[in-house]
């Protein structure tokens, strides 16, 4: 328990109703440091009876919540984006400590975290209805209006921000929540929750339930008093939880994960686009649900892209999250055999890695930064999302080529586009198959702009003013003048 003073306590319970309680069955998660694999503090378990209790008490602080005029959730949200912008030093190193991305990387979430809560703060008075014209004996109009308690299981990627991601416009929107964290990373979310609940949030508003997947996951996501589930994971278990909230009537957004392709085309920056690779798949050692893990390169260009890519990923320190390296460590040590066996795959299908290729013999869960070249696209390392530090490049000939490769996935997250030209930009952006198209800059973009897959990566969109009308109902009134 060295670095338990780091993560500031020794063990942490369920956040409910304003309190830090233990677990009813008194089972613990240990939490570990993904950079030494030492536990670094144990969180609460939360059984059933849990689930249900922080279900009821959303339930109950419900209506008062949703009474409240927009205005005042203004306030509130903006009280709570400041109250993490003055903590983020602290919560950095929190997610940093429990997730093992760089300090820089953190830092960065923690920011957008605040921005989410600021930005739904904007969003909480402005949620308007219209006025339809049935005729001078009629008035008819709309509400939006809060769809009860909503579901937040959040993952271990990215924990702080996709924490704020939904909770932030369910929120503004004047419903309740419950948030089950990753196993892995559960203290951040369960820091933010208490620094929002100081900065005026009311009791019973936010609630946090650390624990497994399924005594409190799928308890969650099937409780007949949720009225909306929001999950961001895997496939897999995206469909069980799609199928929960089905069987319950329920709203359900979920992000599914991606193979996201980035075209390189003959006109590209080259360098920028070699910056733009190195971004988009070693950010957080490629534990990023849009990461850029499958590139493909105009025939022309490619071995002069390929040489400055190596050269690139060669010079990439590797090391602990709090010495802010440019990759950190993968978030455990299961995950990082996960991403060893797509390492073995790769070079029986492939060949040897041009760069990279093995797992570091050190404490903690390190993959060294890890490029393909000349990868078959029906390849399964090409297909199937790796979710580490391992990129795959292909070739095309032409424009039409280069589209046919790129949508030719089960996903359909985001897709990326390298080229000077701006009418192939727009011709190549309204061809993929892609939710989110990025041009000459991996991850652009932000809060405001609305995020979310085609395909099997996902259904419906978060973030931007679209994430409101997830965590909302729509009512019609009709009225006769006469």
């Amino acid at each position: 328990m060295a670095q338990a003073s780091a993560i500031e306590s020794e063990e942490y319970g369920l956040w409910i109703d304003g309190t830090d309680r233990p677990a009813s069955g008194g089972r613990t998660l240990a939490v570990e440091n993904p950079a030494t694999g030492e536990v670094l503090t144990h969180v609460a378990a939360a059984t059933e009876a849990d689930v249900s209790a922080a279900v009821s008490v959303a339930a109950s602080a419900c209506d008062e919540w949703a009474a409240r005029v927009p205005k005042e959730r203004t306030r509130t949200l903006l009280a709570v984006a400041e109250a993490i912008r003055e903590h983020a030093d602290r919560l950095a190193r929190i997610e940093t400590l429990e997730n093992g991305k760089p300090l820089s990387e953190a830092r960065d979430q923690v920011r957008r975290c605040a921005r989410h809560f600021e930005y739904y703060a904007g969003e909480a008075d402005k949620i308007e209805g219209e006025s339809i014209p049935l005729g001078d004996d009629y008035v008819d109009y709309t509400r939006h209006e809060p769809l009860g308690v909503t579901a937040h299981i959040v993952p271990w990627n990215v924990p702080i921000y996709l924490f704020a991601r939904s909770v932030a416009p369910a929120l503004a929107a004047g419903n309740t929540a419950v948030v089950k964290p990753a196993e892995e990373t559960p203290v951040g979310a369960l820091t933010v929750a208490r620094l929002a609940e100081e900065a005026g949030l009311p009791s019973g508003v936010l609630n946090v339930i650390p624990g497994d997947g399924v005594e409190a996951g799928a308890t969650l996501t099937s409780h007949p008093d949720i009225d909306c589930v929001t999950f961001t994971g895997s496939g897999a278990t995206g469909r069980e939880v799609a199928k929960a909230a089905v069987s319950n009537v329920n709203e359900v957004h979920l992000e599914l994960g991606g193979k996201s392709p980035l075209l390189v085309f003959p006109d590209a920056d080259l360098g920028r686009a070699v910056e733009e690779t190195v971004s988009g798949i070693f950010t957080n050692a490629g534990q990023v649900c849009s990461a850029s893990s499958r590139v493909l390169v105009n025939e022309a260009v490619h071995d002069e892209y390929v040489d400055r890519l190596v050269d690139a990923v060669a010079g990439l320190s590797v090391g602990p999250g709090v010495d802010d390296p440019d990759v950190g460590p993968l978030v455990s040590g299961e995950h990082r055999e996960r991403v060893a066996e797509y390492l073995d795959l790769g070079r029986e299908t492939v060949g040897d890695p041009l760069v990279g290729g093995d797992t570091l013999d050190r404490p903690g869960y390190f993959v060294e930064p890890t490029v393909f070249d000349r990868v078959d696209n029906d390849s399964r390392i090409a297909q199937e999302e790796v979710f580490g530090p391992v990129l795959t490049v292909g070739a095309f000939a032409d424009e039409a080529e280069a589209v046919r490769l790129a949508n030719d996935t089960r996903y359909g997250l985001v897709a990326g586009v390298m080229t000077r030209d701006v009418g192939r930009a727009h011709r190549v952006a309204r061809d993929l198959d892609a939710g989110q198209i990025y041009v000459n800059e991996w991850f652009a973009g932000g809060n405001e702009t609305p995020f979310g897959g085609y395909k099997e990566s996902g259904i419906g969109r978060e973030n931007g003013r679209q994430a409101i009308h997830n965590y909302t109902q729509l009512k019609n009134v009709c009225v006769r003048l006469d």
